[in-house]
Parts: structure tokens; C-alpha cells; sequence
């Protein structure tokens, strides 16, 4: 459906927060899956707030850096995966951000793969929600937020809250305007903490509020340090109420979005069903290659008619303007409005989709052939919490039976502890 950037800024307005309740609360058509990004330059808070520390920080971001100098990103990136379905059927993921803001330098040439990357995989099913925390929209990670199909800003409905963001946004729209999809492109997540309305924030701005959460510490704290996801009364809660009310109003700002963008190009971005049932592994039967016709898309670049991965890394390769170490294939990246190759172009070697298939446990299998059958998912996608003795590992903490009201608790929906 989309790539989602969710950007924070001072005052830890909550960006991470917003980020899980929009994950959890995404609504999901049968066979597609959401994908949930820690791109924050500032390092991830995930592993440590809501997993509680119960995963070691082997796995994630800062893998990718060592796995694109090799040519194998596309490969690597389903290795790095951690489950966070509350029913552990895979359906919505995790990719671990940073342990060290000094790992952020190693990933300068990396940010531009990975958002092509991204937007491969939502055409094979998935949908994208990028965390950029307070820096991840500035320097070189801003490709993340200028390639999204929405950016949405959190922003604290207090007087400071508003004065933070107010700045940030003029600079995020100067730049999306200048070298993004457009300022229309930007909307507001606001955190209802002061007394000013949706309607007052989005007049003073000028930009659609696209959800309003409450003020709500109780249920924050679940998604910021650790607790039950399953528990019926956080599912029902309104802050999960209001998460659901904005991932519907961000999908149909990317509806929007798109048939403004490349009217024509609606029904070839329309994401394809994936296989309800198994999926036989085996070698894939080579495709001959075919002339290459360049669809507008609203990303301001030519995409192949099929919409997939394949056809990004064949019109990415065919450019070749970057060094392809030991011959395997990279990932150049094409500059906006750069005509695809012509009809009598060769075609390098692409890598394919991904296999996928559903069940109890659900292999990914890398975006790269393999030569044998591709490993399931690893062990710590599904060990993520306790084991269960009649189901399988899910998120899970003692419910805490003595409720209060909310307001009796300092609210801190921001980034949360990075260390325990």
C-alpha cells in the first residue's frame, strides 16, 4: 500500500510510540504484512521499551551497513526480522534500529538502498512504517522521508510542542518541496496533551492533522516500556481506537497522493495478493527479458510495468554508476526523471521476490535465489517473548489488574529508555 515516515523532533513528542500503535493498529487486507522500520539515526528504543530487553541486539539496522558493501541488502534484510504479531503469525514486523548513534556513520551510502529496497518489498505485500525519531528526516537518512508516500510529524498540542515544531516543519516542507514528492506529502500526528484543537493546530500550520491521540499514560507506557499487546482492555483502548482512525486516514492520503501523481499509474501501484496457503520453494524459472516501458509513479523516476523489485534492481544495475564489488549486483540509484533503458538494453542479473508463505511459523525467504531452500524465519522472529505452553511466543507481561485514570500518571509518550 504505502511507505510511511513517521518523524518526531524536540520534546520527544513520541515519534517511536506513535510508530508501534500504528503497526499494531494498521489495518491489514488478507495475505499482506506491515513492516515497522527504526531508521532513527539516534539509535532504536524497541529492543529495550517495548521488548523489555528480551532480545539481544544482534539483529537489526546496523547489520545492513556490512550487508550492502557486500551486494547482499535485499538477502540480508529477512534475516534481521523480529515478530511483533500478537497472534505470532509474522504479519507485522520489526527491523531493529541502531545500539550506538556512532553506528549512523556506517550507513551514509546505505539509506539510499534501503529506501529503494523499501519500496520494493511494498510491491511484494507489505506495508512500510519508517521511525525517523528526532534526526532521521535531516542528513543523509533524509532520502527515507523524501521517498515516502506521507510524512507524518508528531507534535504535542502544547504551546511548546507547537513553538518545536513549527521550524522543523517549514524546514521538512522546504525540502521535500525542493528534492521529495511535495509538501503535500507532509501531515500531522498530534498528541492531544494542551488546549489546542486539531482544527486550531491544522489552520495555524497549514497542514491535515491526520489522527489526534489522547493523552493516555497508562497505554503509553505499554508501547513505550514493555506490557501485555493482547490484553483486551489495551486493545480496546482509545489509543489504539485513534491509532486505527489515523492509519485510515493516512492510507487515503496516499490514495490521494497517488492518483494525483500518476493518475494512469493507479491500478499498476495496486499491491498484488499474496498465496493464503504454502508456497512450494524451489529454483525460479529464469524470465526472458522484455522490452522495458517506463510508468510514471509519483516517486518522479520510471517504474517497470510489473511493479516489482526485479525491475528496480535491472534499471538500477543497467545505470551503473556504482562500483559492483566482486560482481555481484548493487544498487544504484537513479536520479529523479532519468529516462529506463531502451528496448534493446541487456538486462543484468536481478534479484527475484520474496517466497512467502503463512502458518504457525512463516519463512521469508531472501529477495536474492538461493541455491538450497531458504532458511525459515531465524529463531529470534518467534522468541521474542515468553514460550507459551499451548501457542506460540507472543509479547506478554502479568496484566496489571489494579487500573487507574489515566491522568494520574506523568505522561512520557516519547523515545523511550536506551538503557536498562
Amino acid at each position: 500500500m504505502a511507505v510511511i515516515a513517521v518523524v518526531g523532533g524536540p520534546g520527544a513528542p513520541g515519534a517511536t510510540t506513535t510508530a508501534l500503535a500504528l503497526l499494531l493498529a494498521w489495518p491489514l487486507q488478507p495475505g499482506r504484512r506491515i513492516l515497522l522500520v527504526e531508521a532513527d539515526p539516534d539509535g532504536g528504543a524497541v529492543l529495550a521499551g517495548a521488548l523489555e530487553g528480551r532480545v539481544e541486539a544482534v539483529y537489526g539496522l546496523r547489520n545492513l551497513a556490512v550487508a550492502d558493501r557486500r551486494g547482499l541488502l535485499a538477502q540480508t534484510i529477512w534475516e534481521q526480522l523480529i515478530d511483533l504479531s500478537p497472534e505470532g503469525n509474522a504479519e507485522r514486523l520489526l527491523l531493529p534500529g541502531l545500539t550506538d548513534p556512532a553506528q549512523a556513520s556506517g550507513l551514509a551510502y546505505t539509506w539510499e538502498p534501503l529506501a529503494e529496497l523499501l519500496h520494493g518489498i511494498e510491491q511484494q505485500g507489505y506495508d512500510v512504517i519508517v521511525d525517523l525519531g528526532r534526526s532521521g528526516a535531516t542528513g543523509t537518512s533524509a532520502v527515507l522521508a523524501r521517498r515516502a508516500d506521507v510524512v507524518a510529524v508528531t507534535v504535542r498540542s502544547t504551546l511548546r510542542g507547537l513553538s518545536a515544531a513549527r521550524p522543523r516543519l517549514a524546514a521538512l516542507g522546504e525540502d521535500l518541496a525542493a528534492a521529495g514528492t511535495g509538501t503535500d506529502a507532509l501531515g500531522l500526528l498530534l498528541i492531544a496533551e494542551g488546549p489546542y484543537s486539531g482544527a486550531e493546530v491544522s489552520r495555524e500550520f497549514g497542514l491535515p492533522v491526520l489522527g489526534e491521540l489522547p493523552y493516555a499514560t497508562r497505554t503509553a507506557r505499554v508501547l513505550s516500556d514493555g506490557g501485555d499487546t493482547t490484553d483486551r482492555r489495551f486493545i480496546r483502548s482509545e489509543l489504539m481506537r485513534t491509532a486505527r482512525s489515523a492509519a485510515d486516514e493516512v492510507q487515503a492520503l496516499v490514495r490521494r497522493r497517488r492518483q494525483r501523481l500518476a493518475p494512469n499509474a493507479v491500478a499498476a501501484v495496486a499491491p498484488a495478493a499474496v498465496p493464503a496457503g504454502p508456497v512450494p520453494v524451489g529454483p525460479v524459472a529464469p524470465v526472458p527479458p522484455t522490452p522495458a516501458v517506463p510508468v510514471p509513479t509519483p516517486y518522479g523516476q520510471p517504474t517497470y510495468p510489473d511493479q516489482t523489485y526485479q525491475g528496480h534492481q535491472a534499471y538500477q544495475a543497467h545505470q551503473g554508476h556504482r562500483a559492483q564489488p566482486q560482481g555481484q549486483p548493487g544498487y544504484a540509484q537513479p536520479a529523479y526523471g532519468q529516462a529506463a533503458p531502451g528496448p534493446g538494453a541487456a538486462e543484468p542479473p536481478s534479484y527475484a521476490p520474496p517466497v512467502i508463505t503463512t502458518g504457525p511459523v512463516a519463512p521469508l525467504a531472501g529477495l536474492a535465489p538461493q541455491p538450497a531452500a531458504p532458511a525459515p524465519f531465524p529463531a529470534h522472529v518467534q522468541g521474542a517473548g515468553r514460550a507459551d505452553e499451548d501457542g506460540p511466543y507472543q509479547l506478554q507481561q502479568p496484566t496489571v489488574t489494579d487500573r487507574q485514570d489515566d491522568d494520574q500518571y506523568p505522561y512520557n509518550p516519547g523515545e523511550v529508555l536506551r538503557a536498562r
